[in-house]
């Protein structure tokens, strides 16, 4: 295909990646594929296989990210979080591996909930009324969750009313 230039890569090599980024000239976008997924469940699973997975599968991309993201900046592109990504991942594996002995896993993905934690982002900001506003704005409902919004769903995917469910990523986010 015209325009296409390929090259051979160890992604789990983080020189490699740096290398590749300053020799090339700024992308227009940025496909990350490289993977492997291990065989057996999670009981069959060495410290080994979770470290390389993890490298290959996730430190990979972060490191191709990382490498590759100014300049898809400077082309105006930008890149989604590939540990959420991962989250989701893990939890469908999970489901997969143990959904014949009844457990179930599901990922709740709240949108920007009223805690602590978002409570300190806050009061660290250089202008922390500015920084409420400007996350409350981003909430299509106008307002920040709070912890009483995300329990419901919780406690639903905790009961049986939620019995065939297994493996699904959950929206609790506002709309957003």
């Amino acid at each position: 295909v015209a325009g296409i230039e390929t090259r051979v890569l160890d992604v789990t090599d983080a020189k490699a990646i740096t290398a590749l980024a300053a020799d090339l000239p700024d992308l227009d976008g940025l496909f990350n594929c490289a993977g492997i997924v291990h065989h057996g469940s999670v009981l069959d699973l060495t410290d080994a296989d979770w470290a390389f997975a993890l490298d290959l599968n996730v430190t990979s991309m972060v490191r191709m990210c990382r490498a590759f993201t100014p300049g898809l900046l400077r082309r105006a592109k930008s890149e989604g979080s590939a540990s959420k990504a991962a989250v989701i991942g893990l939890t469908k594996a999970i489901a997969a591996d143990f959904v014949a002995q009844n457990l179930r896993c599901n990922a709740l993905c709240p949108g920007t909930v009223d805690t602590p934690a978002l409570q300190g982002r806050i009061a660290s900001a250089p202008d922390p009324v500015q920084a409420e506003k400007d996350f409350i704005a981003r909430q299509p409902m106008g307002r920040l969750a709070t912890v009483d919004d995300m329990t419901p769903t919780i406690v639903h995917l905790l009961s049986d009313g939620s019995r065939f469910i297994t493996g699904q990523t959950v929206l609790v986010d506002g709309g957003c």
